[in-house]
């Protein structure tokens, strides 16, 4: 029996394939490498010592998708695959709810006619919007401010639905915050398309002097040092998190919702400071105008995470800016 990975050679797809390789499981992959790199297989293998099946498809293709679950013996299916910039999402709405909602349902609708009902999806934070208060609980109320964070918030009203109608169906909703590092073996890691989107990218590519400096959206903003704050995770304490929700699907108790986060919440400014120091390189930054679809603040209680999957994040932010450091300078132009 084999976890279909959706998005599995993406980014936190690829180290959730190393976890759950390493304890043991049987893994099928699907990516259609619009934002990663088929040679990750090669590296998870090189990690792990254990090969598995990977498909070059576009979920949108019912057709193709169809004939991975004909082939394999699955399980259970952890789905990833999504497009997920903020910004780009605030550009290019159609894309986003084109892409990140109908292939839900695609994958969706073969698991039901396979008999196929366990399914962790990857949700996030952004489904909570200008969160009410700090730390931000899962019973807290849900909006959203950006494209990309409404894809995350209809497919989990979709997923609530679809256990409202057969609640034989056993789902997990982990919202995680803002995954940064690498493994420490630094032969996998964040490796965006062109610009990064993402902070810690960015910060490590103006750190290899290959941009000029990091842009800081907003310094106005009601905390700390007026810069955004938010709950920076290590990418391997998200990965152990799909394994103990997998774990938790296994005992068949129905719909769960859990944050992974640290529970602290890190300032733009502070973590180029961190990174800084972690790198001994100049780090340059200027501060820009606030980027539509961002918020002040986000950061987690996970407190249910920690009580009901045993699970909580064990790397601190230094490690997380080291990993992620190594990764960077091992891999100056990322997997190419």
């Amino acid at each position: 029996m084999s976890v279909l990975i959706t998005g599995g050679l993406g980014y936190i797809g690829s180290h959730t394939a190393i976890e759950l390789l390493q304890s043991g499981k049987e893994i099928v992959v699907i990516d259609n490498l619009c934002n990663s790199k088929e040679i990750v297989k090669d590296k998870i293998i090189c990690i792990t010592k254990k090969d598995f099946k990977f498909y070059n498809i576009n979920l949108l293709n019912g057709n193709a998708v169809e004939k991975v679950f004909k082939e394999n013996n699955i399980k259970s299916v952890i789905h990833f695959a999504a497009l997920k910039a903020v910004g780009e999402s605030v550009k290019n709405p159609l894309e986003y709810y084109d892409n990140n909602i109908i292939s839900t349902l695609v994958i969706l609708k073969l698991m039901k006619r396979y008999g196929i009902k366990d399914i962790v999806f990857s949700s996030s934070a952004a489904v909570y919007g200008n969160a009410e208060s700090m730390p931000i609980k899962e019973n807290q109320s849900l909006s959203v401010n950006n494209p990309y964070g409404r894809t995350k918030l209809i497919i989990e009203y979709i997923l609530k639905d679809l256990y409202k109608s057969d609640n034989t169906w056993n789902i997990a909703l982990l919202r995680y915050f803002n995954p940064i590092g690498a493994h420490e073996s630094g032969l996998i890691g964040e490796d965006p398309n062109g610009i990064p989107n993402n902070l810690l990218p960015y910060i490590s590519k103006v750190a290899m002097g290959q941009l000029k400096e990091v842009s800081v959206y907003g310094n106005d903003y009601p905390t700390i040092d007026g810069t955004g704050v938010r709950d920076y995770i290590h990418v391997v304490d998200i990965a152990k998190g799909h394994i103990k929700a997998l774990e938790k699907l296994d005992n068949k108790l129905g719909l769960v919702i859990y944050n992974l986060g640290t529970g602290k919440g890190v300032s733009v400014l502070q973590i180029i400071e961190l990174f800084k120091k972690v790198t001994n390189k100049d780090i340059p930054y200027k501060i820009v105008g606030r980027r539509e679809g961002d918020v002040a603040q986000c950061y987690a209680d996970p407190t249910k995470a920690q009580k009901e999957l045993g699970w909580q994040a064990e790397k601190n932010i230094n490690q997380m800016c080291k990993d992620a450091w190594n990764w960077q300078r091992k891999n100056p132009n990322g997997y190419n």
